[in-house]
């Protein structure tokens, strides 16, 4: 059996493990593990068969053609420099894994073709959104799924796995097609945003090559007019804006209470004394952490169809990893939180 040295690489680097401690758990020297990864060492079948038992893969993923890379400058990762080394190598492990499932999906069905433009050249977020918007023909209403929504464009959605929870979400393109990937045991609201956070990055930054706080800010001011364009939200506007007022009217977008504010902050409907008086009350409150009167959660439409497809033709969740030369585990997770509808 000949085993792909970077196959080993990816599965390590999913699972979040150092070269030393996974050396020292396979009985082989850091050394020797390294040059295994590079290439320059092959590893006899029974450290091949421990690795696979430690890593949690089975034999046949290393046989496996080289596997997609992704790498870390190409992804919209957020506060990238308060991110630990295995953090960002178990986000970037999935997305690699994530791209590898999304090509069997689109061998196998008709998906939307990418319809995310670029807007270097636009001058502020705000117009980008309110363009992009027109664009995709939703004028001034409220999106009612911001997930089906990107499907619809061709966006591929995928959930983080569990090893990423620090993680709020991240986005990036692979040959011109998006991929964005969120963090579903947040709010439904934050998730939400975090979504349309990743398309401003999409939008605004190309192939979400890392930008520094500022391109993070630019994400979310894009991400703000995205949800709540400026004519809606001035219409709803009541003469005297309470909190109690807001959690209503936050229904109308899906968005977090908090959310709502800084909105109504921008547009300058709040004086600087009313915003920091909402913030402190919403504190109080805790919506901070607990979300008011929450929407539910949002499904992927595509996920849930492919998924059922797949179940009537007989092909079942096992098969299907086993197709991926995956864990059950992996295609769990990348779709976790997203379809109600899966493969059994």
């Amino acid at each position: 059996m000949v085993a792909n040295p970077k196959r080993i690489v990816l599965a390590r680097k999913r699972r979040g493990r150092t070269q030393a401690s996974l050396a020292a758990a396979v009985s082989v020297t850091a050394d020797h593990l390294g040059r295994i990864e590079k290439g320059r060492a092959d590893p006899s079948l029974e450290t091949l068969a421990a690795l696979a038992r430690e890593l949690g893969f089975p034999l046949s993923f290393f046989e496996q053609p080289d596997p997609p890379e992704v790498r870390t400058e190409a992804v919209s990762f957020r506060a990238l420099s308060k991110m630990t080394a295995s953090r960002r190598d178990a986000a970037l492990g999935a997305a690699e894994v994530a791209i590898e499932l999304a090509a069997f999906i689109a061998s196998r069905f008709d998906l939307p073709a990418p319809d995310v433009p670029v807007m270097r050249g636009v001058s502020t977020p705000e117009l980008a959104a309110d363009q992009l918007r027109g664009m995709w023909g939703l004028g001034e209403k409220p999106i009612r799924n911001v997930v089906h929504l990107l499907e619809s464009h061709g966006v591929r959605v995928f959930s983080l796995v569990e090893s990423c929870d620090s993680v709020d979400a991240f986005s990036f393109r692979r040959d011109d097609l998006p991929f964005v990937f969120l963090n579903t045991r947040k709010s439904a609201e934050r998730s939400r945003f975090d979504a349309c956070h990743e398309l401003g990055h999409l939008v605004l930054h190309g192939h979400a090559a890392q930008g520094g706080r500022g391109a993070e800010v630019e994400a979310d001011r894009f991400a703000s007019a995205f949800l709540l364009p400026k004519a809606s939200v001035l219409a709803h506007v009541p003469p005297l804006v309470t909190l109690d007022r807001l959690v209503q009217m936050k229904k109308v977008w899906k968005v977090s209470v908090g959310a709502l504010i800084q909105r109504l902050h921008s547009l300058d409907v709040l004086t600087e004394w009313k915003h920091r008086a909402l913030w402190m009350e919403a504190s109080k409150r805790g919506y901070r952490k607990s979300e008011p009167e929450s929407t539910g959660w949002e499904s992927s439409q595509i996920l849930g169809k492919v998924f059922t497809a797949l179940s009537r033709d007989g092909v079942s969740r096992r098969d299907l990893a086993r197709e991926l030369h995956i864990p059950t585990a992996e295609l769990d997770a990348l779709v976790f939180g997203l379809t109600m509808s899966r493969v059994q």
